[in-house]
């Protein structure tokens, strides 16, 4: 039997439930995922390791009119993943409007952008369980009228449904070819930036209006003990200082939250122990800053 590999993109509007397949389709958390839009802001690899194949996801920011020079970077990042892969699932929710489901806006605007780039695409129907089945043919239907996909397939990324489907139509479309990565490998990103993610992830859940987008974390200090306790410093970064009140909570409250609830997450990744300390700052106007972006690894 010939061995499969290649790079899958995956495309769409914000919160239509990217990151949250890449993680059902890894069995493992790499990938911040909350119910707020442009959660998202890197792209990020995670690798599938199957018996025949190895399918190399490239996680993307959501396409979006950016408002801000990190907007701008996050639609970059996703246009470039596109170049350069094998596959493009373009993942889309279920729209409705007046009780009729049909195409969410701004699907078209990344569909023309699909076909300048003349890769196979895929459609992907998030969220199927939000919708009755008798609903679903019609929105096939419709999507199958505006662009010749590869394949349609609905999915709940976060049941799982539909995805081992998915997977089984991806390795069938990729080339033949050797593995790219080891076969124990899940990502290329390094631990740092997943706990980066996983503290900011916190921070979205917890956070309401612009706070949670005005906010970025760096690691500044890590150390890892004899007794196995790994000891994280991080920085959350904000906007303005009424920011950083509502972060840090009456009391302390709201940022004890994230971090306890951001350390259960980092010791499921790394396996142990985990003793975590934040700090929350004030950088004016950082997203909009391209020196500052810089220094938080937006490049």
């Amino acid at each position: 039997m010939s061995f499969r590999s290649g790079y899958v993109s995956i495309t769409g509007r914000p919160n239509v439930g990217k990151s949250t397949l890449l993680n059902t389709i890894l069995g493992q958390k790499i990938a911040a995922v909350t119910e707020k839009p442009q959660t998202t802001r890197n792209r990020i690899i995670g690798i599938k390791n199957l018996e025949n194949a190895q399918i190399i996801f490239i996680d993307t920011p959501g396409i979006h009119k950016p408002r801000h020079k990190l907007g701008e970077f996050m639609v970059k990042e996703a246009e470039e993943a596109i170049k350069d892969v094998d596959i493009v699932l373009l993942m889309v929710e279920p729209w409705s409007s007046k009780e009729v489901v049909g195409i969410a806006p701004g699907v078209m605007e990344i569909l023309e952008m699909l076909r300048k780039v003349n890769k196979p695409v895929m459609l992907v129907i998030n969220k199927i369980d939000r919708i009755k089945k008798p609903e679903l043919l019609p929105l096939i239907d419709q999507y199958s009228r505006i662009f010749n996909f590869r394949e349609i397939v609905p999915i709940s990324a976060l049941y799982g449904d539909g995805v081992d489907s998915l997977l089984k139509m991806i390795v069938e479309a990729l080339p033949e070819g050797a593995p790219y990565y080891p076969q124990d490998q899940l990502t290329d990103q390094v631990e740092r930036f997943i706990v980066s993610e996983l503290i900011r992830e916190q921070v979205m859940k917890h956070t309401e209006e612009e706070v949670p987008h005005s906010t970025a974390v760096e690691i500044v200090d890590w150390k890892e003990r004899e007794n196995g306790l790994i000891n994280i410093s991080a920085n959350i970064y904000v906007e303005r200082e009424s920011q950083k009140g509502i972060i840090i909570g009456k009391g302390g409250q709201r940022l004890k939250l994230i971090g306890s609830e951001a350390r259960k997450n980092i010791e499921g990744l790394l396996g142990t122990k985990v003793f975590l300390e934040l700090w929350v700052k004030v950088k004016k106007d950082w997203r909009n800053n391209i020196n500052l972006l810089r220094e938080l690894g937006f490049k």
